[in-house]
């Protein structure tokens, strides 16, 4: 998971500045944070990455729910632009972003809500997504005790796909 992020940084990096240091990433790291509404997803997610927390001392935007640096950070990396990937099911690029978020943050999520975020991740990285009633679907099985097993099984066989009720 944390290849789709750092991928999207290595393109920006190589597209944007050809062959840059570690001191010049965490330079471009600083400037990609402070206009996040300018850069692709991946590029801002890999750029807090390079960040360290001043209060936490972790990744900036991964510390834990009420650390204020991170919790602040965590929020602006959603201005970040999403573009859908060629030939995926438009919104799949905003799926895989919520859902990377997630499971890179999971402080403050159910067991239950990161376990099905996780498990979609290898679907979203196909290109497919579910419609709403697939996803509801899906998220009922969990809630009535479905194992982890069931979920992805039953994930893996509709979602994305034509299924007859």
């Amino acid at each position: 998971m944390d290849t789709i992020v750092e991928d999207g940084w290595r393109a920006f990096l190589e597209r944007d500045f050809g062959t840059a240091g570690q001191a010049d990433e965490r330079a471009i790291a600083e400037m990609v944070v402070d206009e996040p509404d300018r850069h692709p997803w991946r590029v801002v997610d890999a750029a807090y990455d390079r960040l360290t927390c001043p209060e936490c001392g972790g990744r900036l935007s991964r510390g834990p729910a009420g650390c204020g640096p991170c919790d602040l950070a965590n929020g602006f990396r959603y201005v970040a632009v999403e573009i859908d990937r060629p030939g995926v099911a438009p919104g799949n690029e905003h799926a895989l972003r919520v859902n990377v978020s997630v499971v890179r943050r999971p402080y403050g999520i159910s067991a239950v809500e990161l376990l099905a975020r996780r498990l979609a991740l290898p679907i979203l990285l196909e290109g497919l997504l579910p419609t709403t009633q697939q996803a509801q679907a899906a998220r009922a099985m969990l809630n009535d005790g479905a194992s982890a097993e069931e979920y992805d099984a039953f994930i893996h066989r509709t979602w994305g796909r034509q299924v007859s009720p």
